[in-house]
C-alpha cells in the first residue's frame, strides 16, 4: 500500500477553479490507478473522476464532466483534479484513492475497487 496525500483544497466563488493534487512519496504510485471521490455532508460519497496506471484512460462522473479533468505527472509521482466553472453543489470533501494494477487495467468507478485512500481535502463553494 502507498500512503496519499491530498492538498489544494479551499474556498472559492461560484465559477472559479481550483486544483486538487494527490502525492506519494513512493515510487510504487506509478502501477497505481487513481481516482478522485467526494462526500457532501449528509451524502454519500461518490466517484468523481480516475485515471489508469498509464494515463492513456481517464473517465469522470456526468457531473463534472467538462469541467474537471484528471490528468498524472509521473516524474512528480503526483495526480491532479483540475476543477474549473465550480459551483455550489461540488462544495465536499475529495478524497483521492488508488490501487495497485496492470498496465492495461481499465479502473474502475466503483470505491470499493481502491485500497489505499488519503485523508480528504475540503473544497467549499460559494454562491
Amino acid at each position: 500500500q502507498v500512503q496519499l496525500v491530498e492538498s489544494g483544497g479551499g474556498s472559492v466563488q461560484a465559477g472559479g477553479s481550483l486544483r486538487l493534487s494527490c502525492a506519494s512519496s513512493r515510487s510504487a504510485f506509478s502501477e497505481y490507478a487513481v481516482a478522485w471521490f467526494r462526500q457532501a455532508p449528509g451524502h454519500e460519497r461518490e466517484f468523481v473522476a480516475t485515471i489508469s496506471r498509464s494515463g492513456g484512460y481517464a473517465k469522470s462522473a456526468t457531473s463534472v464532466a467538462g469541467r474537471f479533468t484528471i490528468s498524472r505527472d509521473r516524474a512528480k509521482n503526483t495526480v491532479y483534479l483540475q476543477m474549473n466553472s465550480l459551483k455550489p453543489e461540488d462544495t465536499a470533501v475529495y478524497f483521492c484513492a488508488g490501487r495497485r494494477t496492470i498496465l492495461t487495467a481499465t479502473p474502475d468507478v466503483q470505491a470499493d475497487f481502491y485500497t489505499s485512500w488519503g485523508q480528504g481535502t475540503q473544497v467549499i463553494v460559494s454562491s
